[in-house]
């Protein structure tokens, strides 16, 4: 078992002021199934890159192993090829013999390995590379967000296949998939790193823990200081006034005041100031103490949403609902009746083409003209939409240039980011530098900013952090808006569905 150890690591993007990493030491086994956690824009997928010598940092980073980083960039060109024609690119070395054995273990054919990649469902691609991605020996994997975009079926195959490996880190928000694939976490806290052994549950029950003693004592200190500062300020007062008595007096009301007082009112005032000091160096220690202490505390602000009721109950439903697409009129919808009332958060639920997404665009009269449609659908008359697309890739511009776009109060919106704990030294990028995750809080904050009378989110939590997750699923539970979500988040779902319909 050999060890990756880190030593006073420090980095920082170029051009930035403050760094990603300043003087980092930790060490993990390469035998760990390691889950790394941490707030989007915090540094993970940098800290893998870094791993891979892809960057330049000062401080040092030593292992024995080799590292594999997941997923690989497939080049646009690869989409026409077969799988098995561009592997050999993504990893030097792969055996389409070994990739076949682990595609077993995924419950895919070989076959997806001779088809065109572009004809590929996602889950159907992200196996594929998973499968390559473990079909080397003797090295450590970095696998960075392997289930985003897979629908429930294809995440609990990933789930039992990363299950039965070892030797990775894994970076993921599903807490599902972390409970169940992990034996130690790696946390990058709000100013601290550390190393646990268990899953994300345990670890976060021992957070809970760790920050109620963390607030307890820092209000204890506290109080402490605050006894000690009043009782500083006393003695120095009567210091100071003992101080004012050794020269002149009131000889009818002191008349047996004689030449050796003023020597005792001497020694009585400095052993007030020395009692002074002395509080003064317990302030000192307390404050040392206190210090640091919510450093790391997690406590995200409430969100809020002002949603807008409708005069009616009944707010979308279609009957006998057939969607198809393109010249072949490939149908991904059949025969599909549905309704949604007033005050419900309906999750749909399906696997990936089932036609969860073009059902949304339809009800949004988003569809293009390639979308054949047959049956009823119909939506209440003057209903306000909120919509996020689980597509990020058409964000460009500044964060200003996006609020007067959508006509969004840009302060107010700035104050929202933070809520979702954006930091403002992001408010300055080009929305396309933003990460991943930092992109779906910039359309969380829009929808939940805009007043309406349905939510449609469409994969709302790809990307988002474990933290803001909870955040929003205790705004949603609080409001109630009327929401459809499609979502594969498992616990996400549990918490926030009304009721759950299976296309």
């Amino acid at each position: 078992m050999a060890q990756i150890n880190v030593t006073n690591l420090t980095y920082g993007y170029e051009n930035s002021v403050d760094l990603i990493f300043e003087n980092v030491s930790f060490s993990i086994d390469t035998n760990w199934k390691l889950g790394f956690i941490g707030r989007n824009g915090k540094g993970k997928t940098t800290f893998l890159k870094l791993l891979q010598g892809k960057y330049e940092y000062t401080g040092s980073i030593t292992s024995a192993e080799r590292f594999d980083y997941f997923p690989y960039q497939a080049a646009e060109r690869h989409g026409k090829e077969c799988a098995a024609e561009f592997i050999e690119e993504c990893k030097p070395g792969c055996e389409q013999w070994r990739v076949i054995c682990e595609l077993g273990k995924l419950s895919a054919d070989a076959e997806l390995l001779y088809r065109p990649f572009e004809t590929l469902s996602w889950g159907e691609r992200t196996k594929v590379l998973l499968a390559v991605l473990f079909s080397g020996e003797n090295e450590f994997l970095l696998i960075d967000e392997p289930t985003n975009h897979l629908d429930h079926n294809s995440r609990e195959i990933v789930k039992q296949y990363l299950r039965e490996k070892k030797g990775f880190i894994l970076v993921s928000h599903d807490r599902d998939l972390l409970d169940a694939c992990i034996d130690h976490v790696l946390v990058l806290n709000r100013q601290t790193i550390e190393v646990q052994s268990g899953n994300f549950t345990s670890w976060w029950e021992n957070k809970r823990r760790a920050d109620q003693f963390a607030v307890a004592e820092n209000e204890k200190h506290r109080k402490e200081i605050a006894a000690l500062k009043k009782a500083a300020d006393r003695s120095d007062r009567w210091a100071k006034k003992n101080e004012n008595t050794k020269i002149g007096y009131d000889p009818v009301k002191e008349h047996d005041r004689c030449i050796a007082t003023r020597a005792y009112i001497g020694v009585k005032t400095k052993k007030m100031q020395s009692r002074v000091t002395q509080f003064e160096r317990r302030i000192e220690r307390e404050i040392e103490e206190k210090e640091g202490l919510l450093q790391d505390i997690e406590n995200p602000e409430s969100l809020k949403l002002n949603s807008l009721r409708y005069h009616k109950e009944r707010l979308v439903w279609c009957r006998d609902l057939s969607l198809s697409y393109g010249q072949e009129e490939k149908t991904v919808l059949r025969d599909f009746s549905f309704e949604l009332m007033q005050g419900e958060r309906v999750f749909l639920q399906g696997g990936n083409g089932c036609g969860k997404s073009t059902l949304i665009r339809a009800i949004l009269e988003q569809t293009d003209s390639s979308i054949i449609r047959n049956g009823e659908l119909h939506t209440a008359s003057g209903l306000i939409f909120s919509y996020v697309c689980q597509d990020t890739g058409f964000l460009q511009g500044g964060i200003k240039e996006f609020c007067r776009n959508r006509k969004l109060d840009e302060s107010l919106f700035f104050t929202l980011l933070r809520k979702l704990d954006l930091e403002r030294a992001q408010f300055g990028k080009r929305l396309e530098e933003l990460s991943e995750g930092q992109k779906k809080k910039v359309l969380i904050a829009a929808s939940l900013m805009t007043s309406a009378h349905v939510y449609i989110w469409d994969e709302p939590l790809n990307y988002i952090d474990v933290f803001s997750r909870m955040q929003i699923e205790e705004l949603l539970l609080a409001c109630k808006p009327t929401m459809l979500l499609v979502d594969h988040d498992v616990r996400f779902r549990d918490k926030i569905a009304t009721r759950v319909v299976e296309l």
